[in-house]
């Protein structure tokens, strides 16, 4: 039996699979923004330069979980999706990755900008 890359993007199957798992939790949902599902591939580029490759699980106007191979450490990243015309990059910081089946991970955090762009920018 072949093991997958512990550094491999995880597939749909794997969302899935996660997503089956935590959803059967009862509780309410006490979230302030609507999100909307979104299973995308994703790049995490951390502060120290390391790519971790992920599949976006949800995103709202404020912040975007996701599901990856690996712990990320809480702080900011780049976050970069695309689709078949464009490439998306966002700055994100994490507020949160915990553990899940399989050895992945789930996290999520909120947007900050686009890279390069200035946070303190009152206009």
């Amino acid at each position: 039996m072949k093991t997958p890359d512990p550094w491999s993007r995880p597939n749909i199957h794997d969302l899935r699979t996660v997503l089956e798992s935590i959803e059967k939790v009862d509780g309410t949902n006490l979230r302030t923004h609507e999100r909307i599902e979104l299973t995308v591939p994703a790049e995490i580029t951390t502060q120290r330069g390391n790519n971790v490759a992920a599949m976006t699980r949800e995103i709202s106007r404020y912040g975007i979980g996701m599901l990856h191979r690996g712990s990320v450490s809480l702080g900011d990243v780049t976050v970069k999706m695309a689709s078949e015309s464009r490439e998306y990059c966002y700055r994100v910081a994490i507020e949160w990755c915990v553990p899940c089946d399989n050895g992945m991970f789930i996290s999520g955090g909120k947007f900050l900008g686009k890279p390069g762009a200035s946070e303190d920018s009152d206009e």
